[in-house]
């Protein structure tokens, strides 16, 4: 398996994942004219023609077959071209000294704090191919690409995680607080968001603090929760170091997880190593090597030895990479635990 940019060939396999994902993955809508500007605009972004304002890096898993079976994105940064909205949980503290009473109450509070980092987003792998280390690759590759080129990003990663939904796909925190103000279901407003049109969040939503005490106890305890098809994913990258702080989306009350991007583990442990051919068996740890290449990045994960400055690979690990001995690589060992990214 290797992690690679998207190609405009890959628009019908594209399309399959997509309509696999179902509603849920909005950033990548079922609209093959939508998703032909995205490939387009990708291979821009990798070929540095666009600002970080407006990069967005698409990224393919591809098995040996060179049949495309996962998806996987980055933004340059959020909210520098159209507005970026979450919700900061907080607390307001009313008090009435003279009765004896003090109530500190939990307080969603609209925000743009995020604007200008880095997100990881668009993250679905076939169902057949969750096994292995195909999702930790999937995932973390893209991250292995932010070691190798971190003057593409912003100072923190962030992610935006699908929050919980009862069994008709209905979101709880939505149908208590958004659609109140939006008239419309939880479907279409997140997809309207998912095709970039967010303005409309500012001239519905109120400014003034929400106080969640007011929404029903099914949307409260929605706040902050991921759906169960995207635990799995926020299990990855907690152990990559990202963690919560308190932002959630405004749709479904999802988290928002975030870290600086130096203290990401794929990141702040790479290494860079040159290249060599030999036979490391199956008892060699599981590396994922990046070619340190832009345009034509390859990442994969593959069982290497490290011997000295150089980490001693198999030849079909070195093609996939399109590399020889002696060409320098960014690697770094996999985390031990057996994780299986799924969906974000």
């Amino acid at each position: 398996m290797i992690v690679r940019p998207v190609k405009v060939s890959d628009l019908p396999a594209l399309m399959t994942l997509v309509e696999q994902a179902g509603p849920g993955f909005t950033t990548l809508p079922a609209n093959e004219d939508r998703l032909a500007h995205r490939v387009r605009w990708a291979q821009r972004a990798f070929a540095e023609q666009v600002e970080r304002a407006d990069a967005d890096y698409l990224f393919v898993l591809e098995d040996d077959e060179q049949r495309v079976v996962g998806v996987s994105a980055m933004a340059g940064a959020v909210g520098l071209r159209e507005p970026w909205y979450n919700y900061r949980l907080g607390v307001t503290v009313s008090s009435a000294p003279d009765l004896g009473i003090q109530r500190q109450i939990p307080t969603l509070f609209l925000n743009n704090e995020l604007t200008g980092q880095s997100e990881l987003c668009s993250l679905f792998l076939r169902h057949d191919q969750r096994n292995g280390s195909n999702g930790r690759l999937l995932s973390l590759g893209r991250l292995l690409f932010v070691a190798e080129f971190p003057h593409l990003f912003g100072e923190k990663m962030i992610a935006e995680l699908r929050g919980s939904a009862d069994e008709n796909g209905c979101s709880p925190f939505w149908d208590s607080l958004g659609r109140h103000f939006f008239q419309m279901d939880f479907t279409h407003a997140d997809h309207l968001s998912g095709l970039g049109n967010k303005a409309f969040i500012a001239e519905l939503m109120p400014r003034q603090p929400l106080y969640t005490c007011l929404l029903t106890e099914q949307a409260q305890a929605a706040i902050g929760q991921t759906h169960p098809n995207t635990q799995p994913a926020l299990k990855i990258l907690q152990a990559e170091g990202f963690t919560h702080k308190g932002y959630i989306d405004i749709f479904d009350g999802g988290p928002v997880i975030e870290a600086p991007i130096r203290s990401i583990r794929t990141v702040r442990d790479s290494l860079e190593l040159t290249l060599s051919l030999g036979t490391p068996d199956e008892q060699a740890p599981l590396w994922l090597i990046h070619n340190r290449r832009l345009e034509n990045c390859r990442i994969t994960a593959a069982h290497g030895r490290l011997v000295g400055n150089s980490l001693v690979v198999d030849r079909l690990t070195a093609k996939r990479l399109q590399l020889q001995p002696g060409n320098s690589v960014r690697a770094v060992l996999l985390p031990h635990q057996q994780q299986h990214a799924v969906a974000a």
